[in-house]
């Protein structure tokens, strides 16, 4: 998605976006150069000014305490430093200015000086944490980029665009994963959520999609790559039991589609207990066929066998949409769920441009946020392909049902 693509409700949301409340120095910026510091240095001078315009039961002049504990919350280490010195100065001088009379006394002095130093401490700390914490989440960005790689434009043949985010906007990684990999049989298309939160459901992701992209290439046959898909979760499952874990029993829901080589105009679709695709066209909403079958890793409990491959028609001007369960389980403040196929409809109504795979992402992402306030519950994806104009020119066909 373009930098305008990606801006919207994210930034009346921060909770949702990306945000940085580490780097507090660049709260307040004049032509892209940092002013926080004018927060103290106002605060000194309101303070020296006003002892001057006070009499001697109200020595206001003590307040320079605050002064280096404001800059320890705003500002660096060194301004910190500076500003305690400062205020330490300015007490000394304001305390000497009238020897005769608004005297305050050593009592204040060792106050100011001893908060200017704890007060550069603490900017000491928080600077540390904050530098900590940067390169946590710059491994955490690291590690998404890894599982959830970047797409070339046009990859596959297919125009695509994904929104992914983490409910813990800090951490920027969870447990959906999606993935485009073409070749010589056509080109896949993955997306999943993997169950569960943290590290083990980002190994679960990761191990899919290695499969995934190894499969999708070499398997001629869809339902061999889901079946692959299937003894990838199994084995994984086996794995993090054998190491003595306790999240063995991990499963993920996915769709799994296939745009055949040499067939345009259609689709086939693997369903592991994922909400069905929606094709979105200016001809209005529908969900794609995807069947019944169970999430990746319980197949062995499926009475019928692996799921069925469905094959269906797919118009050049419709866009396959793929959301996890971030977008359809999104409440309100009543609890409703946001009904994403109503509203597409009403959108795809108004403006048929709505289904453009940039245009639909940004608009199902904004109107998830806004439906649950920002506050997501899951991690969310919104995932939109559409065969270029080159790859869809020989129209739909007639959809039908394949093993």
């Amino acid at each position: 998605m373009s930098d305008r693509g990606r801006r919207g409700l994210l930034d009346r949301y921060p909770r949702a976006a990306r945000r940085d409340v580490l780097q507090r120095h660049q709260l307040l910026r004049i032509r892209g150069r940092s002013v926080t510091w004018l927060v103290p240095l106002v605060m000194l001078v309101a303070i020296a000014l006003a002892d001057f315009h006070t009499t001697g039961d109200f020595r206001i002049v003590s307040w320079c305490v605050f002064v280096s504990a404001i800059a320890s919350a705003l500002c660096g280490v060194w301004t910190t430093a500076l500003f305690a010195v400062l205020a330490l100065v300015t007490y000394v001088a304001t305390d000497a200015a009238w020897p005769d009379q608004y005297r305050a006394g050593p009592a204040d002095f060792v106050l100011v000086l001893v908060g200017g130093v704890l007060s550069v401490v603490a900017a000491d700390l928080r600077v540390r944490g904050e530098r900590r914490m940067l390169h946590m989440r710059h491994i955490a960005e690291t590690t998404r980029r890894t599982v959830l790689r970047p797409l070339p434009p046009g990859w596959g043949g297919l125009d695509h665009a994904a929104v992914y985010l983490a409910a813990d906007a800090d951490a920027r990684v969870g447990g959906d994963f999606y993935d485009i990999q073409p070749g010589p049989h056509g080109t896949r298309v993955l997306l999943g959520d993997v169950q569960g939160k943290g590290l083990g459901a980002v190994e679960a992701a990761a191990a899919l999609l290695g499969t995934f992209r190894e499969a999708a290439y070499h398997e001629a046959d869809l339902a061999t790559v889901a079946g692959r898909l299937e003894t990838r979760m199994r084995r994984h499952r086996g794995h993090t039991v054998a190491l003595g874990r306790d999240d063995g029993d991990r499963f993920a829901t996915a769709v799994l589609l296939g745009f055949p080589e040499g067939r345009r105009g259609a689709v086939d679709v693997v369903g592991f207990g994922h909400e069905p695709p929606l094709a979105v066209g200016p001809a209005g909403v529908r969900p794609l066929p995807h069947g019944d079958g169970l999430p990746l890793g319980l197949g062995d409990l499926a009475a019928d066998g692996p799921p069925p491959v469905l094959r269906a028609p797919l118009a050049p001007d419709e866009t396959l949409l793929l959301v996890t369960d971030g977008v359809t389980e999104a409440r309100d403040r009543a609890g409703a769920f946001y009904p994403l196929a109503d509203d597409l409809a009403r959108a795809v109504a108004r403006d048929p441009r709505t289904a453009d795979p940039d245009r639909l992402v940004a608009y199902v992402r904004d109107r998830t946020l806004r439906h649950c306030g920002g506050h997501l519950a899951d991690d969310t994806t919104v995932f939109a392909v559409r065969p270029t104009a080159a790859e869809a020119d020989e129209g739909p066909v007639r959809g039908r049902l394949r093993s």
